[in-house]
């Protein structure tokens, strides 16, 4: 079977605990799309210099935060790791020219385990995990997913983790219990249009093209998994398939990629 490319937003790690619109869509998606033999994931939480596969048989919880409560760094998600499907990953990135490396000890950090704690809470499929190269952009990260589609036939979903809006000091600082400013609001419709109407140059270039782009992404690397889901699928479409916002600022929206 075939399963789409997803990009997910993993907000703020609390999305494991507290119900939400969020959490509740996530514990029924992955009944909903199925169970792939293995999951890729692209997550905004492991940077590296160049493109890395983390090859690790028995993978760590990472809990890379802190301040928040005991409970969430109690949660292990035990699932194991995909060795086999790891180094295939790998070699699909250089043939497709990329220089990658390996990482045998990666764990999986909290921008993979807090969605597919969700997911797929019986931790029973394997995982794994590419680095992003936040210096290199989305058309970087749009080729590095086109190099591991062959993948999505072999039945791995391929899923970005990121958040589609990402500005920590407005979480911070901002009235969270009122609605989305205009900022946000503006961001997410232009990004819902641009990927109903594939429009992948606009998106490429959406830090100059994108209403308040910088604002909501004051760094990338949470919104480059979605050009890596938008590069492993065929059309580059994205349809939105959950939209809401958490903490007035962050916008959970998932996206598929057929």
């Amino acid at each position: 079977m075939i399963y789409p490319a997803i990009f997910v937003s993993h907000g703020s790690p609390m999305l494991a605990l507290q119900d939400g619109p969020a959490h509740r869509f996530l514990k029924a998606y992955g009944q909903q799309i199925g169970t792939p033999a293995a999951i890729l994931c692209v997550s905004a939480h492991w940077e590296q210099k160049q493109p890395t596969v983390a090859t690790t048989a028995e993978p760590e919880t990472i809990h890379d935060f802190g301040g928040f409560p005991q409970a969430l760094f109690d949660i292990r998600y035990p699932a194991p790791g995909a060795p086999e499907t790891a180094a295939r990953a790998q070699a699909l990135l250089r043939d497709a020219g990329f220089e990658a490396g390996a990482d045998p000890l990666r764990g999986l950090d909290h921008g993979a385990w807090v969605p597919l704690h969700l997911m797929y809470p019986e931790a029973d499929v394997p995982v794994f995990q590419v680095s992003v190269q936040t210096g290199h952009g989305p058309e970087h990260h749009l080729k590095l997913g086109a190099a591991l589609r062959p993948l999505r036939a072999e039945g791995v979903l391929v899923l970005g983790s990121g958040s589609l809006t990402h500005n920590l000091r407005a979480f911070f600082t901002q009235d969270r219990s009122g609605p989305a400013p205009g900022w946000v609001t503006g961001f997410v419709d232009w990004t819902e249009q641009a990927l109903a109407e594939g429009r992948t140059a606009d998106l490429l270039a959406y830090r100059s093209l994108a209403p308040h782009a910088v604002q909501n992404h004051p760094t990338e690397e949470h919104f480059l998994p979605l050009f890596a889901a938008m590069g492993a699928s065929d059309t580059g479409i994205g349809r939105r398939v959950h939209h809401s916002i958490d903490s007035a600022v962050l916008a959970m929206d998932v996206y598929e990629f057929d």
